[in-house]
């Protein structure tokens, strides 16, 4: 893998390409990335760039005049992870991925990763959390069917057999309605369809796993394509 880049999720339109045809796309806030250290063969046993995205203050811990804790930015980035940020002289980050570069060793402390380093045309495939649906039954879970909706039924959208009367009954495996979504999904072979490198913005064709402000990642294709 030469490319990659973390990003946040904009949202969703369209445009017309160079043919006047309606294209949907997804726009992403992509970079800048920072690298915040670089793993090596002799230190780490493999090789790969680490990068920090999107700024985050410092969460710090001061005492008042009773000598009662007060805590700022509770939430911000810790003392031992600052140290970490200052050490490759950036500011502390909110995302912070690792990519097994092909090139890793072309890049520095405090390089930064940029929209640009992805064309228009290229095929990336994009990984993020999905939507989270909660608790739902299984024929909108795992689009099992329902059953007949006429008034003397008294089974509609209601699971059917589970298994057998006998042990072990209930196999492993067996779909049950549960917890849907917010899960890790990776599309893949999808179009860069425009990059503004100015904005740091990729629009990519179709959509993308993930809601709004989510963080996405973006690699080069491990597909062809052909």
């Amino acid at each position: 893998m030469k490319k990659a880049i973390l990003a946040t999720k904009v949202g969703m339109t369209q445009i017309f390409n160079a043919d006047g045809v309606l294209v949907p796309v997804t726009v992403l806030q992509a970079g800048p990335c920072v690298v915040t250290q670089i793993k090596t063969v002799d230190n780490d046993g493999y090789s790969a760039v680490q990068v920090g995205f999107v700024d985050k203050k410092e969460k710090t811990v001061n005492k008042d005049a009773n000598g009662k804790k007060e805590i700022r930015n509770r939430h911000g980035v810790n003392k031992a992870q600052m140290g970490h940020f200052a050490k490759a002289g950036v500011s502390g980050k909110r995302f912070v991925r690792e990519f097994k570069f092909e090139n890793a060793d072309e890049y520095k402390l405090a390089d930064e990763i940029k929209a640009d380093i992805f064309a228009e045309g290229d095929k990336v495939d994009v990984t993020a959390i999905s939507k989270g649906k909660g608790f739902q039954g299984a024929i909108k879970r795992l689009g099992q069917h329902r059953g007949p909706m006429a008034h003397g039924s008294k089974f509609h959208r209601h699971q059917g057999s589970n298994g057998a009367c006998s042990s072990p009954s209930v196999f492993k495996g067996k779909g049950m309605p549960g917890h849907m979504g917010s899960v890790k999904v990776t599309t893949q072979n999808l179009e860069v369809v425009r990059v503004d490198a100015e904005n740091n913005l990729l629009l990519i064709k179709g959509a993308v796993p993930g809601a709004k402000k989510a963080l996405i990642t973006v690699k080069e294709t491990t597909k062809s394509g052909k």
